[in-house]
């Protein structure tokens, strides 16, 4: 087999991937660090009771969740980064593996609480990027009919935020109508679809957390950091 012309590529930089490399790392024997975010503050959230069953569900499932409360997370820019609840934020984000965002729908789209905990997650902390490769589940509690406005923007932000947003989702149409009085969700197709979207999350998880590294490494970036290490010697060299 003869090999392709690329005249611009740096083949120094330029890996085939193989079966080998995507499967060399042992895979790791600790339950699944998931992070859950709900967008709702109200006592009676029905955001947060999703990402509840959805937590039991995980736990059941083998994995470690943990569940972050926005109250008292400041807007965006509002204070500094060294504030206690944004600090919460970004060390769980570190600390997971994978994640589920829920958010109730207003207005056709997501609420402020949700888009102001995702914009406290940077793309990079000190040379680090804490969701890049990282599993995402979305989800969306609607107060009338069956929406998707919600789960479809979230997916966006997944997609911005270089996660690996799993294909199944969650939309709970007239949630008030989905729950006990003990809080707990009823049995119903919506249920199921959530337990759907979990076993889903910690299946991509287990697969891809091993490797996620390798899985984002890019040629572009390779190349990136040859020229700037090539740009430092020749600045020594002057």
């Amino acid at each position: 087999m003869s090999t392709p012309d690329l005249p611009n590529v740096r083949q120094a930089s330029f890996n085939a991937p193989s079966h080998d490399q995507v499967f060399s790392d042992r895979p790791a024997d600790h339950a699944p660090r998931i992070l859950l975010l709900y967008g709702s503050l109200r006592e009676r959230s029905f955001s947060r009771l999703v990402v509840e069953e959805a937590a039991r569900l995980l736990e059941a499932m083998g994995a470690e969740p943990r569940i972050f409360d926005p109250r008292g997370l400041p807007l965006a820019d509002a204070e500094e980064d060294s504030h206690p609840k944004v600090q919460e934020l970004r060390k769980l984000a570190e600390w997971s593996e994978g994640m589920v965002w829920c958010s109730p729908e207003r207005h056709g789209a997501m609420t402020g609480i949700m888009k102001t905990q995702i914009d406290w997650i940077p793309l990079s902390i000190g040379g680090m990027r804490p969701t890049q490769g990282k599993t995402l589940a979305v989800m969306q509690v609607c107060g009338g009919s069956q929406s998707f406005n919600a789960v479809n923007q979230l997916r966006v932000l997944g997609r911005w935020m270089r996660m690996v947003t799993i294909p199944n989702q969650s939309s709970v149409p007239k949630a008030f109508t989905e729950f006990d009085d003990n809080d707990r969700m009823l049995p119903s197709p919506f249920y199921n679809r959530i337990v759907d979207v979990m076993e889903e999350l910690v299946k991509f998880t287990l697969l891809i957390r091993d490797r996620s590294d390798y899985l984002t490494d890019r040629y572009s970036e390779r190349v990136e950091s040859a020229e700037e290490v090539s740009e430092r010697v020749n600045q020594r060299s002057m």
